[in-house]
């Protein structure tokens, strides 16, 4: 590995450690036991970071030379959700007898309607994954994906009609400033490395693929906040493993269709077609999808922003770090003032949180809500 890139690797290390050290220190907590009341929730931090990690370097990975897929990836996202209808469910029965489940099924049947809004939008979202990662590296689209902090600004204003402060703006405007950075010459090596082959991008086709992207965060923010706010008086009393049953049973029906109006039974399900899907890359990125799902959509729930703004932070770094070392990809000077400036985007955001004009624990309660809904990725 040439010198440079070895200088670059170690400097995005000792940022990434230097984060560790940052959030261990915050004046939010005074000691680790307030950070991380049980040894799980230690776990669950940095397993999610591990999963989040993983999820577009082993899609990546499961490409061929030209960026495609061999296998149906449309099949890939059915049979994930599949899985995490299957484990929600073992889950679930491992605490609580299947009478109890039966019970909440039975008495809360109109989740099952309620659920297909948000299934079907982070269906759109799970599919346009393997899109946006077949055009944008690992990296970038981990960068990208922050935009999601700019969309939670505009819903919150439209949802609470409350406009951003100064500061507000300031951080959306930075964050947006870094992702564009990711794509702006700053290294002699820039033109020689930048190539479509690796999945960058550029010019209009850039601007093309980027509104894969602005679909992706759009349809996960506002299926989010579907969840939050019109389905919280109804699934209050229900088990989220059971919500999760409801959600990932909607999702493969959503997925099902989308199978039948663009493929024939027979072009999914030859042999050829199941010799593609049972490739062990292929059986990693659907359990890696499993894993990150469930841990997104049931342990996230202890970890509050401040956390959760540090483990965008790390993912980015780790993201960069180990796409330079399994996939080759190079790490530019470009590539780490986007990260550095994005995370400090998302920090400064997290300090200045929207709030909504409500009174008391209303607004408090609405505030959360929306932190929650919008960052969740249920991938």
């Amino acid at each position: 590995m040439p010198l440079i890139d070895l200088i670059m690797l170690k400097q995005v290390l000792m940022r990434t450690r230097s984060l560790y050290k940052k959030l261990l220190a915050t004046r939010l907590f005074k000691n680790w036991n307030d950070l991380f009341p049980t040894t799980a929730s230690f776990a669950f931090f940095n397993l999610y970071i591990l999963f989040c990690v993983l999820h577009g370097l082993i899609i990546s990975a499961s490409q061929d030379q030209n960026n495609s897929y061999e296998y149906n990836y449309i099949v890939v996202v059915l049979l994930t959700d599949l899985l995490k209808l299957i484990l929600s469910f073992l889950l679930f029965i491992r605490t609580n007898p299947f009478s109890l489940f039966v019970s909440q099924i039975t008495h809360n049947y109109k989740l099952l309607w309620l659920y297909l809004i948000p299934a079907g939008l982070y269906c759109i979202y799970n599919n346009l994954s393997f899109v946006s990662l077949s055009e944008f590296d690992p990296t970038t689209y981990s960068l990208l994906l922050q935009i999601r902090v700019v969309i939670t600004g505009v819903l919150f204003q439209v949802l609470f009609k409350r406009r951003l402060s100064l500061i507000q703006w300031i951080s959306l405007l930075t964050l947006m400033s870094g992702c564009m950075l990711k794509e702006m010459n700053l290294s002699s090596e820039w033109n020689a490395d930048h190539k479509t082959s690796v999945g960058s991008v550029a010019g209009s086709s850039f601007g093309f693929n980027i509104f894969f992207i602005l679909i992706q965060v759009l349809c996960s923010c506002t299926a989010g906040v579907y969840n939050e706010f019109l389905l919280k008086k109804n699934a209050s009393n229900v088990s989220t493993l059971v919500q999760n049953v409801f959600m990932y049973f909607d999702s493969i029906l959503v997925n099902g269709v989308i199978l039948l109006f663009k493929y024939d039974a027979l072009q999914v399900f030859n042999a050829q077609a199941l010799d593609a899907l049972f490739q062990f890359r292929v059986i990693l990125v659907m359990l890696n999808n499993t894993a990150l799902g469930i841990t997104t959509s049931f342990f996230l729930k202890s970890l509050n922003s401040i956390l959760k703004t540090f483990a965008s932070a790390l993912e980015l770094s780790l993201v960069a770090i180990l796409s330079r070392v399994f996939l080759h990809i190079p790490l530019l000077w470009n590539t780490i003032l986007s990260i550095c400036i994005v995370s400090v985007a998302v920090f400064i955001y997290t300090q200045n949180p929207v709030i909504s004009t409500s009174s008391g624990g209303d607004k408090e309660e609405k505030k959360h809500l929306v932190e929650e809904a919008c960052t969740k990725s249920i991938v």
